[in-house]
């Protein structure tokens, strides 16, 4: 289970607010052969933006298998996963301003708006669809993946427009996490979005410390660094014991943003409560 609540650009006000809470299992596992595996998961998201304005709730249910590709000094895998998402968003109206209310004197919110194309925003289903391999030996994972989000390019609009649609969005990440020797881990990972012409990456990683291991008692604490391209620069402490694991980030704005007289201010908190495996694995910050 991997929970994290974002709260980006505080300042005068706070304009982007994210919450998720999700969960994946094995399934079937006793059905299945060792070189094969039946994944399920699932995801809440909770987001708002305009101060609250507009707000977003998300519901997701995914699916993926993997299988063996060989085994000799390491394993090869692959995945391949399936998903739906349920999205519902409102507008609160009560809160905006429009032309038409303008009176000379300031804005009054009584008077009629002028716009006779708003209406809801309905909900809608989307469709993603990913592929992973993933290289795992005794003292190191590689995991290298892509994905297409919204394949249906389905109907988001607060106009009576037909036509407004959301365009695939594609994602392609790649990750790594070794041991450096007995105490020490090194966990990278980097990721690319583009949606229409927006596009963004992240790329960084972080150093594990064994404060104390075996028997069950492992205890970690992560430091790390991202960077978010032409964004900011992120920091990143985190602290594992046996299955939990909490993380802490703030981002050093470094856009145009960081001139503003009220300095923007983005913190975010992850925890993580994994399961127990029958497998020896490397700890990681965000798995």
């Amino acid at each position: 289970m991997v929970a994290n609540l974002r709260d980006q650009w505080i300042g005068p006000i706070s304009p982007y607010f994210t919450g998720t809470i999700s969960f994946d299992t094995k399934a079937l596992q006793k059905q299945l052969s060792d070189n094969t595996v039946l994944g399920l998961g699932g995801m809440l998201m909770h987001n708002q933006s305009m101060g609250g304005i507009l707000k977003g709730n998300f519901a997701s249910f995914t699916t993926s298998y993997n299988v063996l590709l060989a085994s000799n000094d390491a394993d090869h895998r692959l995945g391949i996963g399936i998903g739906m998402i349920y999205a519902n968003k409102t507008i609160d109206k009560s809160r905006l301003y429009f032309a038409e209310q303008f009176t000379g004197y300031g804005f009054d919110r009584n008077l009629p708006n002028g716009e006779t194309a708003l209406a809801f925003i309905k909900p809608y289903f989307s469709t993603t669809a990913g592929l992973l391999y993933s290289y795992t030996s005794t003292y190191t994972n590689i995991d290298i993946g892509g994905a297409a989000f919204h394949i249906n390019k389905p109907k988001q609009t607060y106009m009576q427009d037909e036509f407004q649609r959301l365009p695939i969005r594609y994602v392609g990440h790649a990750n790594m996490e070794t041991y450096l020797n007995d105490g020490l881990i090194l966990n990278l990972n980097t990721i690319y979005q583009r949606q229409a012409a927006t596009n963004y990456y992240s790329v960084g990683g972080a150093l594990g410390y064994f404060l104390t291991q075996g028997n069950g008692e492992d205890a970690v604490v992560n430091f790390g660094m991202w960077y978010w391209s032409a964004n900011a620069i992120v920091p990143y402490v985190g602290f594992a014991h046996r299955n939990y694991q909490l993380g802490l980030s703030y981002d050093v704005t470094i856009s145009k943003l960081a001139e503003a007289s009220i300095k923007p201010r983005t913190f975010e908190l992850s925890f993580i409560l994994r399961g127990e495996r029958k497998e020896k694995y490397i700890l990681c910050p965000w798995k």
